[in-house]
């Protein structure tokens, strides 16, 4: 059993069997090479009051001002129906709701985010136009590179002359 940096139990093979080095028979090997806990469970969050953990405590609580807010602004007849239909809900898919292994309150910002930030394809990017002083764009006609065009018979004797001579070393 040799575990690299993930699992620190290291072991001496001996023969066909593998010990750990508690019940390895050299204990200076023991003494040198240190053992220590792996934190496991780390994704899971701290469970702080009662069953829930502090951002879905938080979430309650914020859904709860919310209500009581409501409540000193709009009638009761309004202040019910709202939160019946719209508080509660929210309030209760951001503490507890996942959506595809990821919790509500993420998927609702990267929502908002999506929809509210401006479109930009790379793709379709036109070039920018330069504009004359009185404002008018000015069109300009691109201007192609232009490439040196070979005969086949330059191309030959190119061809010839790199495979004739020899490059200078150190001339």
């Amino acid at each position: 059993m040799y575990y690299g940096s993930d699992n620190v139990i290291w072991s001496v093979p001996i023969i066909h069997n593998t010990y750990p080095i508690i019940h390895s028979p050299c204990p200076i090997l023991h003494l040198c090479m240190r053992q220590y806990q792996i934190p496991q469970f780390i994704t899971v969050e701290d469970r702080v009051v009662g069953p829930l953990t502090v951002k879905q405590a938080l979430f309650l609580a914020a859904g709860v001002m919310v209500i009581i807010g409501m409540n000193m602004i709009f009638s009761r007849g309004l202040t019910v129906f709202l939160s019946i239909t719209v508080v509660v809900p929210l309030t209760l898919a951001l503490a507890f709701l996942k959506w595809h292994d990821q919790p509500f309150y993420l998927v609702f910002k990267n929502g908002i985010t999506y929809s509210l930030r401006p479109r930009v394809f790379l793709w379709k990017r036109q070039p920018a136009q330069k504009k004359s002083s009185k404002g008018r764009a000015l069109d300009r006609p691109t201007a192609t590179p232009s490439l040196p065009r070979l005969s086949e018979s330059k191309l030959t004797d190119l061809a010839w002359s790199l495979d004739i001579k020899e490059p200078d070393r150190g001339k």
